[in-house]
């Protein structure tokens, strides 16, 4: 079978999941639906917001279809009139059996982590406030639990030190969108050689990759410099680590933090003490060093470099994390 003749639908939501349905458009694959996430209202106006895949299909001129629930018979009769041979899913949602099963050639899913490590949600988050060197991305078959079908093919990328969950998402969505048109002339032929996750999981410990939510985010400044450090790059630059600054008249407010270094000196302060010269620095103590803040915010203000921040905020060595 030809590629244009291979009837495709596509199901994704956020900005990651456009570029593989923009690989698939301007590559010649018969793209004959999209599936994505009702609008969301959002902003002070609470105004309906589409989708980025959304946006894209609607320039493209791509019918669409936006369910709530995937299993309203009204949903899968219109899923069933587009006929599709092929189904393809990246950061859409966990889909039923009568969905993934319904195209002769099956259901695939983009995963951007180095399955069977990290099934989940927020894999990318994970594996860099984890620390990780290395993280990749992953094409399988759906099955009924998720994240665990039969692994198609992976492509390995290494971390580096100074990236953040943004730069590495923006790496694996771009090779992502690649290895989404491998995977389906790679079906196509008839080539696909599976291989099953148990197999490959051996006996490295397992590390899942659960949804993040705003408590997930404080940082605990009684772990060690190098943990902050993963932390908060691994959040940033969203949703981002946060912190309660508790000022000498004992009021608080929330800071995001987005850019830190690491500050390897011994100290006998206690974690969440602030030095600075209410200039240039700024530093909170933790278990075995000083964490050196960045970049970060106020409520209500833009994200700042640590001296614009200070010049307009004073801030002393009274100060302190929590």
């Amino acid at each position: 079978m030809e590629k244009e003749a291979l009837r495709i639908v596509y199901m994704g939501t956020p900005e990651f999941a456009v570029e593989s349905l923009r690989r698939l458009v301007e590559g010649g694959y018969h793209v004959v639906g999209v599936i994505t996430m009702p609008d969301k209202p959002a902003g002070r106006g609470h105004k309906l917001q589409f989708s980025p895949v959304k946006q894209y299909a609607l320039e493209h001129n791509l019918p669409l279809l936006q369910p709530e629930k995937l299993k309203d018979e009204t949903f899968l009769e219109a899923l069933r009139t587009w006929k599709a041979d092929l189904q393809i899913v990246v950061a859409f949602r966990m889909l039923p059996e009568v969905v993934w099963n319904m195209p002769r050639l099956g259901t695939f899913n983009l995963h951007a982590s180095l399955l069977p490590q990290y099934r989940g949600a927020a894999p990318i988050n994970w594996a860099v406030i984890n620390g990780d060197t290395e993280t990749g991305i992953t094409t399988f078959f759906l099955k009924h639990e998720i994240d665990t079908g039969e692994v198609i093919q992976q492509v390995r990328i290494p971390i580096a030190d100074t990236d953040d969950a943004g730069t590495v998402h923006d790496k694996l969505m771009l090779l992502g969108g690649q290895l989404v048109t491998e995977t389906v002339d790679a079906i196509l032929n008839g080539t696909v050689k599976t291989i099953p996750q148990e197999k490959m999981a051996g006996e490295i410990e397992l590390r899942p990759a659960p949804k993040i939510f705003k408590e997930t985010c404080r940082i605990d400044w009684h772990q060690p410099v190098k943990r902050i450090y993963d932390f908060v790059r691994g959040l940033a630059p969203y949703p981002a680590a946060w912190t309660e600054l508790k000022q000498p008249d004992g009021t608080t407010v929330v800071l995001k933090i987005f850019e830190t270094e690491k500050i390897p000196q011994s100290h006998d302060r206690t974690p969440g003490t602030i030095r600075t010269d209410g200039k240039s620095y700024l530093h909170v103590a933790a278990k075995d060093g000083w964490v050196g803040i960045r970049s970060l915010q106020l409520p209500g203000k833009k994200r700042l470099k640590v001296d614009e921040l200070l010049r307009g905020f004073r801030m002393n060595d009274d100060f302190r994390v929590q």
